[in-house]
């Protein structure tokens, strides 16, 4: 096998990328990688293994972080006192990761991939003076991964939802769920739909001001000093550029005035939340849930998705509007690395 490093995506094609990423999430796929490119807070690089024939076997995105607005990605909130990795590997967005490997790989050539990976990977710290982490991975990457640090054992992080979407339709989605749920869940969706509120589908692109302005309020409300309505308007614009019709907004408008919204994207059998936030001046009845779950659901069924990827936090809530709890984990080497990979 062959390691090497690449410093953007943009060197590997895209078909080829996807065939790696698209079972793996949103958040790993090559558009998505490629606008992350754009953010100044840290440089990418990506680790590739392919075989002796040049065809991708394995990959990962990598990120040597120079500063990280996100408390939930900075090792000191997260981690041991005494891991203080600077490279991520993986996604660094999105609370989900894995380490990217080609499907149908064999038990025995994909263990030898990630093993081939993980060297790639510590080549990379290694040569910028420090270690690696891999942030938010789920249950299956962290098993596949953990033989491969056994020093230091993986962390539980945050636990994670995703809704599952039977049927062909939202009136399946609600059938599928216990029978007192079904009944919260039809008196949340009448008594939304009985205020009248405006009700908009539209591209990220035509209303990242507004939703920069509630992203700004939302994340200060949560203690994000940092996260001003420039700072969350430039965020949403950057990602608006880069994703461009797949940046999908569901948004409720009083008049001109909009007073929530909800990001998502559809990807591979999944429809992936990315933001919500609200108005919380101009309340109205059972918002939230609406556009956390109901109308990205409407719309999943129209794309044709067969999951809602909801994510951390408020689980409980998860869990009763059907979502299926999985924990997130964080693994952390702590070893320096053999000799560098090439540079492709």
């Amino acid at each position: 096998m062959i390691t090497s490093i690449v410093e953007s995506v943009h060197e590997v094609p895209a078909a080829e990328w996807e065939h790696l990423a698209r079972p793996a999430g949103l958040y790993l796929s090559h558009r998505w990688l490629a606008g992350e490119e754009e953010d100044p807070t840290a440089t990418c690089a990506y680790a590739l293994v392919r075989d002796l024939e040049g065809t991708l076997l394995a990959a990962a995105p990598l990120y040597l972080v120079r500063d990280e607005p996100n408390d939930s990605y900075r090792p000191e909130t997260v981690l041991p006192p005494h891991l203080r990795p600077r490279v991520i590997a993986g996604a660094r967005r999105g609370y989900h990761n894995t380490a990217l490997t080609a499907p149908g790989l064999g038990p025995g050539l994909q263990d030898a991939c990630l093993t081939h990976l993980r060297g790639a990977v510590r080549g990379f710290a290694d040569h910028h003076g420090t270690t690696h982490w891999w942030p938010y991975l789920t249950a299956p990457a962290a098993t596949r991964l953990a033989p491969l640090y056994p020093d230091n054992p993986a962390l539980h992080l945050e636990d994670d939802a995703v809704i599952p979407l039977p049927g062909t339709g939202i009136d399946d989605y609600i059938s599928s769920l216990p029978s007192q749920r079904r009944v919260g869940v039809r008196r949340e969706r009448r008594d939304f739909a009985a205020a009248a509120l405006d009700v908009r589908r539209q591209l990220l692109a035509d209303c990242f001001e507004d939703a920069g302005v509630l992203l700004a309020g939302h994340q200060q409300d949560h203690g994000h000093d940092r996260d001003g309505i420039d700072a969350m308007t430039g965020l949403l614009k950057r990602q608006a550029t880069a994703m461009g019709s797949e940046a999908r907004v569901v948004a409720a408008y009083d008049g001109h005035r909009m007073i929530g919204f909800c990001l998502y994207y559809h990807y591979g059998t999944t429809t992936w939340i990315r933001a919500v936030a609200l108005d919380r001046r101009h309340p109205a009845p059972h918002l939230y849930f609406n556009l956390m779950y109901y109308l990205p659901i409407e719309d999943a069924y129209a794309h044709g998705t067969t999951a809602l990827h909801a994510g951390m936090t408020t689980i409980e809530a998860k869990r009763r509007r059907g979502a299926e709890v999985s924990g997130l984990y964080a693994l952390v080497d702590g070893h320096p690395a053999g000799p560098s990979p090439r540079r492709g």
